[in-house]
Parts: C-alpha cells; structure tokens; sequence
C-alpha cells in the first residue's frame, strides 16, 4: 500500500487552508519519517459534498476519498476534478463503486464497512476501506484493501453519540491491520493538529478526515 499511497511530491508547496497545513505536517510525524501520504480528506453528503471544495483545501500530496455513492456526474465533471488533483500530485479514490472507478480513471477505491465481503478492491488501483473493530479490518484484508481507515478515533460529528475508540484502542488495531499488510490510519474527530498530537506511538501511518478541510 506505500507504494502506492505514495505522494510526497513538494509541488504546491503552501496550498490548501492553514488548518489542513498544520495537520498534514503532524500527521507526517507519526510515520516515523517513512514517505507516503500522511493525510486523507473525505467528501460527505451533508458537510461537504462538493469534491473540488474538498480538494482546494488539501495541501499538496495529499488524498482524497470521494464519496459520492452515485451521484450523477458526468465524464466532463470527473476530468476536471482528475485534472486538479494530478496538478497537485493528489491521489483521486472513489468510494464504492470499482467499475466506476475504473471507468473514470481514478487513482483508486474507498470501500466502506457495509461493502466489505461484497466488493473487492484488488484491480481497482490504490484501494482503502472504513473500519470500526477488528473483524472489519481482518474483512478489509480479504476485500483486498491495502490500507485501513480506522473509525471513530474521537468523538466527531459524523458519528455524533458513538463511543471514541480512543489511542490505546486504536493502537491495538493498528498493530492487528499491520499484522495483516494493511497500513492503518486514523478518522474520527482530527479535525486540528492538536489532536493529532495524542496519536503518537499508536502506530498509524496518517489522519483522515472532514472537519479540516471546512473553513
């Protein structure tokens, strides 16, 4: 999954907003100093459907997990955003849909929880799936996923009332997903650098989220 999560291009240097800056360059810390793409932005039906918005807060190197989940748009809409994140080495993923990832030429595939033992990822390039437990994440492995977003890290509005994971939980997942070849990453609740300051030693490879890409 490194190689191909791999980005690190210094292109755009300075791009995308403070919030995002600030995080991705926390986030680079808790890899270890290995190189490959230390933060995920995500689209999401209600707070940010729109994946340019999404994309023009990103800094430079970055991902990001379009979540459309059928929403009509067209080849021309597709290119464009294509296009943009090429221009700013972002990796483009598609959540759900591999035939339409494929058709569309994006980077690669985001597989939620629900679509795991249902869809597999493997010829769809770069692939990441959402997991809550361990039993998710030992199904991401056999969906063919190659890298893991492990949720809810903290209390977040996405899943307003579910219990946070927690660092010494999530720890614990991290070392069951890389014990499986996945590279595990952080979502829920990291929506400041501060935040992810209390992810050190847990062992992931990046944060993901929505909450710092909205002004």
């Amino acid at each position: 999954m490194e190689a191909k999560l791999v980005a690190g291009s210094t292109y755009g240097k300075g791009r995308g907003n403070a919030k995002a800056r600030a995080l991705r360059q926390a986030a680079s810390r808790l890899s270890g100093g290995r190189t490959g793409i230390a933060l995920i932005g995500m689209t999401d039906a209600k707070r940010l459907p729109d994946p340019l918005k999404a994309l023009d807060a990103l800094p430079a190197g970055c991902a990001l997990i379009w979540r459309a989940y059928g929403a009509g748009t067209n080849a021309g809409e597709f290119q464009r955003l294509a296009a943009r994140a090429r221009a700013i080495n972002c990796l483009l993923l598609i959540a759900g849909d591999p035939k339409r990832a494929r058709r569309l030429g994006a980077g690669g595939l985001h597989l939620p929880e629900r679509l795991l033992g249902r869809i597999h990822g493997s010829r769809a390039g770069a692939t990441t799936a959402a997991a809550h437990s361990e039993a998710a994440i030992h199904r991401a492995a056999r969906a063919g996923a190659e890298a893991v977003l492990i949720s809810p890290v903290l209390p977040t509005r996405s899943h307003e009332g579910a219990p946070p994971l927690g660092p010494i939980r999530l720890a614990h997942l991290a070392r069951t997903a890389r014990a499986l070849g996945l590279v595990p990453y952080a979502l829920g609740g990291i929506s400041e650098a501060r935040y992810v300051r209390r992810l050190t030693g847990t062992g992931i490879a990046g944060v993901a989220g929505i909450g710092f890409l909205l002004d």
